[in-house]
């Protein structure tokens, strides 16, 4: 049967032992039919049998002949099936490689080889072609898909290292795609002239239409010249509106047109500066614009004179901040601040002010006025003051406010704050705007939005939310000297400053002016006449900040390891040893008093993981924007920051590596 099945070629029927038992079984019974047919009716036997013979090779036949159909059905499906299995692999849009054991290309096919011209690839190493692929093959996530840049363009990249194979597909097309819809979406921003009023306020109709013609002219020549919509809103109000692809033109160009309208104007003897926020990243018009005006308000916080760009999500960017901030402040606001303060205490039902942590002079004599001023409008007011870790001339100033028994009593720890402090509180910070420095943060997000800010920092990044009333000027020395202008129109029948008070706030001033030489206005002098008037003592102000003689050591050995860079730019790093911050700040102070130097830089480390840098300047370099870098910030001519889990040697590479990438 089988030799059969072979001669004939019935494989199907063959490999098929079901299918060749029922066709066994229908031929017996073909046969024993036909023998009962002979049995009883010969005649009728033999016509049967001839008719079941027939149909039974009837349905061989068929059978036969449907194999041979079956059969060239499957070798025609073969044959077309390798054939497209060859065409897909030289002509599919997916790049195909073949590598050795030594990483070098066997075989590619067309597509492949059309990704690199006409560069012959076989026996060419992985790595020569592409870095990227060669370190995709030794990782862990060779079977994942990555994408990568080849030639300036992108892909998609597989490996299979089981078979040793690269596939790479081309996405260029759809990164181009993606770049043509960032290129287009749209930002806003606002331009608003810092000192406008105030530059303007003396001068004749003429004079001022000139002003404007010229700021307008050079802002639309800037708008033109990188095809930005610029709408003017008000007399120093401006409206702009720009692809992506034209802000980043401007940013390649760092918003030159700061320079251009400080430098013009000055040499018309009427300095104007602009602010400017621009906001991006969304494709909701409303939520542009309120970022918009949100970045212009920090950057009129930081002290105007530059630009915001900041996205809701990402972090913002900053440029220019390269001239001090013009004093905008007047005795009209200081007023308007004082009479809203008032208001905001009057409907509190317990008032907390505390400064930032390690408190300072002016971060307490900030402290002591607002207290004061609290009990001037009939509430009482605690102070938060950690009393860890604080230099000497704050302890001195500590050891003096024991004396008086009524502002020793409302001197509270943490964990008192903790306690006493509800939703019906006020929380007053002054000296700061970071809640991640603030002498116990938890109480900001405590007070939900009932908190009141008094500063004279730039303003960063990181910023309370939902405040009832931010008052920061960083045109002011410090805190203190916007506080006393506070306690000027404070109710005149109450209690009035005492002497201790009046002399912390002196001594708030002097510190952060170091002596008057620094940072100073007709309204810093000001502020100290009115202090002295109260009872301000210099002599107890000399006493408190004399500098110990372990100090003066410590300031001493570290101006001995300074070195210069660019000529007018002091660097100072210690050993391991830990310093005082306080003594960091005072050796960064003492450089800028040698010839020669613009701009110093102390670095030395304030814990067992924690590095410290304190920055000054004269005015002429901006170390604000070199700290931020570095994670800090602070003032144009007086910043800082911390760094943790490096040593001073690294940080001091990073600090110049910053200095060298830019205009210092």
């Amino acid at each position: 049967m089988k030799k059969i099945l072979e001669k004939y070629n019935l494989t199907l029927l063959k490999n098929s032992p079901a299918l060749t038992t029922a066709v066994t079984i229908i031929f017996v019974i073909t046969v024993i039919s036909a023998l009962i047919g002979l049995f009883v009716n010969p005649l009728f036997g033999v016509i049967l049998s001839a008719i079941n013979f027939a149909m039974a090779f009837l349905v061989l036949y068929l059978y036969y002949v449907m194999e041979k159909s079956i059969k060239h059905i499957a070798s025609d499906m073969s044959y077309r099936l390798n054939r497209g299995e060859q065409e897909a692999i030289v002509n599919m849009p997916l790049g195909i490689a073949l590598y050795d054991k030594y990483k070098k290309i066997q075989w590619i096919n067309p597509k492949f080889q059309s990704y690199f011209d006409d560069k012959d690839l076989i026996d060419v190493k992985v790595e020569d072609l592409s870095e990227e692929i060669s370190s995709l093959i030794d990782s862990d996530n060779s079977n994942e898909v990555i994408v990568i840049n080849i030639n300036e363009k992108g892909y998609e990249a597989f490996i299979n290292t089981e078979l040793k194979t690269i596939y790479l597909y081309d996405i260029s097309k759809y990164n181009d795609i993606e770049k043509t819809y960032d290129n287009t979406r749209i930002s806003m921003g606002q331009i608003f002239i810092d000192n406008y009023d105030e530059v303007t306020q003396n001068m004749t109709d003429r004079t001022r239409s000139n002003l404007n013609n010229f700021v307008t002219n050079q802002l639309t020549n800037w708008a033109n010249k990188y095809n930005v919509y610029l709408k003017r809103l008000g007399s120093d109000r401006f409206l702009i509106i720009a692809y992506m692809k034209n802000l980043q033109a401007i940013e390649k160009n760092e918003f030159s047109i700061l320079d251009t309208i400080r430098e013009e104007t000055l040499k018309q003897n009427s300095p104007l500066t602009l602010s400017v926020g621009i906001a991006y990243g969304s494709e909701n018009l409303i939520s542009l614009a309120k970022q918009a005006q949100s970045n212009l308000d920090l950057a009129l916080g930081r002290g105007g004179d530059q630009v915001v760009i900041k996205s809701e999500n990402d972090k913002a960017r900053f440029f220019g901040g390269k001239s001090n901030p013009m004093e905008k402040r007047t005795r009209v606001r200081a007023r308007m601040i004082s009479q809203a303060l008032q208001e905001v205490l009057i409907n509190s039902d317990k008032v907390f002010v505390m400064g930032h942590e390690r408190s300072d002079m002016d971060s307490l004599g900030a402290s002591l006025g607002i207290r004061r001023i609290a009990e001037m409008n009939g509430k009482d007011c605690k102070i938060i003051f950690d009393e860890n870790n604080i230099h000497t001339d704050v302890k001195r100033l500590r050891e003096e406010l024991r004396k008086d028994e009524e502002i020793d009593k409302s001197i509270i720890s943490i964990a008192q704050s903790n306690e006493e402090f509800d939703e019906n509180s006020l929380l007053i910070l002054v000296d700061h705007s970071k809640q991640s420095i603030s002498i116990n943060s938890d109480l900001i997000d405590k007070a939900n939005g009932r908190i009141v800010l008094v500063d004279h920092h730039r303003r960063g990044e990181e910023f309370p939310e939902n405040m009832m009333l931010a008052y920061i000027e960083p045109y002011a020395s410090s805190t203190c000297e916007l506080i006393t202008e506070m306690l000027e129109y404070q109710p005149k029948d109450t209690t009035k400053v005492n002497k201790i008070e009046a002399t912390a706030m002196l001594a708030g001033i002097t510190v952060d002016t170091k002596s008057f030489s620094l940072r100073t206005g007709t309204r810093t002098f000001d502020a100290a006449s009115y202090l002295r008037s109260l009872g301000a003592s210099e002599l107890t102000v000399q006493k408190l900040l004399k500098e110990n003689i372990n100090s003066f050591i410590q300031k001493n050995k570290l101006i001995e390891s300074v070195e210069m860079f660019d000529k007018n730019i002091a660097i100072c790093a210690s050993d391991d040893e830990i310093y005082d911050p306080v003594v960091v700040a005072q050796a960064a102070d003492t450089l800028l008093s040698l010839s020669d130097i613009e701009a110093s830089y102390v670095i030395a480390r304030r814990s067992d993981d924690v590095i410290g840098i304190s920055a000054r300047s004269l005015g002429s370099l901006n170390v604000q924007i070199v700290m931020e870098k570095m994670g800090g910030g602070g003032h144009l001519s007086n910043a800082a920051t911390q760094i943790k889990g490096k040593d001073t040697k690294e940080v001091k590479n990073q600090l110049i590596d910053i200095l060298k990438n830019s205009d210092k």
